[in-house]
């Protein structure tokens, strides 16, 4: 990946770590807010696989929120409350954005594909997937467990519409070139961690 493309990451993680300093807890600070570690991995392998112009006007929403005041991690975690605690959602509804019909339409459209591709990588690595990560669907959710789908939803509901419309664009064109962008969040993460592909994870934690 090119010097530039690394550089916007970097900015893109510290904009997001400083936000979720900010993120208050029903129980207090959580332990995940003192784990940069684990947070620069996990953030950088996601934009990592995306491209450019999504890259780019993520970057920007990233910015223009940081000016108006607005601190988009509390809100994409506020938004996954409407499905994890309705009732501390409803209390909080009113102070998110309201998002137009049109930008709810493609959000749905983005996570009807990237479900399918998180249950499409959930068979092939289930170790990986299924045993060390979030459960797929909402309706797999557990007490204290958020679904991939859930979180996907609200860190969607998060962007601004021209970098939804580039999201969707990216995975269109993926799928046309027979690629599952799940798995190359996966492939970056997992050789961030020192393996040498989700293949050679999947076969040595199994041999455990």
């Amino acid at each position: 990946m090119e010097e530039k493309a690394m550089n916007r990451i970097q900015e893109i993680v510290a904009m997001e770590w400083d936000m979720f300093q900010l993120v208050q807890n029903q129980g207090g600070r959580a332990s995940c807010q003192d784990d940069w570690a684990t947070f620069e991995i996990m953030r950088s392998s996601q934009f990592r696989a995306w491209d450019d112009r999504t890259r780019e006007s993520y970057w920007q929403d990233l910015r223009d929120a940081r000016e108006a005041g607005r601190n988009l991690l509390m809100e994409k975690y506020a938004r996954m409350m409407e499905r994890t605690a309705p009732a501390q959602y409803a209390r909080i509804e009113k102070s998110l954005p309201v998002l137009p019909q049109a930008q709810w339409d493609l959000i749905d459209e983005i996570v009807a594909i990237q479900v399918d591709w998180e249950k499409e990588s959930a068979r092939k690595y289930p170790r990986l997937i299924l045993d060390g990560g979030r459960p797929v669907t909402k309706e797999e959710e557990r007490p204290g467990e958020t679904s991939a789908e859930t979180y996907l939803r609200g860190e969607l509901a998060t962007y601004s519409a021209y970098t939804l419309s580039c999201y969707a664009q990216q995975l269109k064109d993926l799928m046309k070139a027979g690629k599952n962008i799940c798995e190359m969040i996966l492939e970056n993460t997992v050789q961030r961690y020192g393996y040498e592909s989700i293949a050679q994870y999947e076969a040595l934690v199994g041999g455990r």
